[in-house]
């Protein structure tokens, strides 16, 4: 008879470590990161050749029957919300669809001078 101990299986190693980082990652990536705002309405950018992206970060939309937003407001409070901001950034982008008539963008410049804007970017798609 064999009166020696049984002999002992090699522990397995433990997941919990690894499962432990990934949670750690997945906190960190959510931290870091920033969400996009939903546009208000969908707009077609029109199409260039130009190659440089937009240096500023609050934006205009424009649909294509002239219907403005900013910020979540859109009409004529939006105009009076981009005077408030102009003060602090007098530069913002215009996305504009590229369905919109000339003239309807024309106007909207003047507003926009008007409420203390002294550059306007215009967001295009690439062709």
């Amino acid at each position: 008879m064999d009166f020696s101990p049984p002999p002992t299986r090699t522990r397995s190693e433990s997941i919990v470590p690894m499962i432990n980082v990934v949670f750690l990652l997945l906190i960190f990536f959510l931290m870091t990161s920033s969400l996009a705002t939903p546009e208000p309405f969908e707009v077609t950018p029109p199409r260039a050749s130009s190659k440089t992206e937009p240096q500023v970060e609050r934006i205009i939309y424009v649909d294509k029957t002239g219907k403005i937003a900013f910020e979540g407001i859109e009409g004529e409070a939006a105009l009076t919300a981009i005077a408030s901001v102009s003060e602090t950034s007098p530069v913002l982008q215009l996305r504009a669809d590229a369905d919109l008539e000339a003239r309807v963008l024309a106007k909207l410049l003047k507003e926009l001078t008007a409420a203390g804007l002294s550059r306007v970017e215009l967001i295009v798609t690439a062709q």
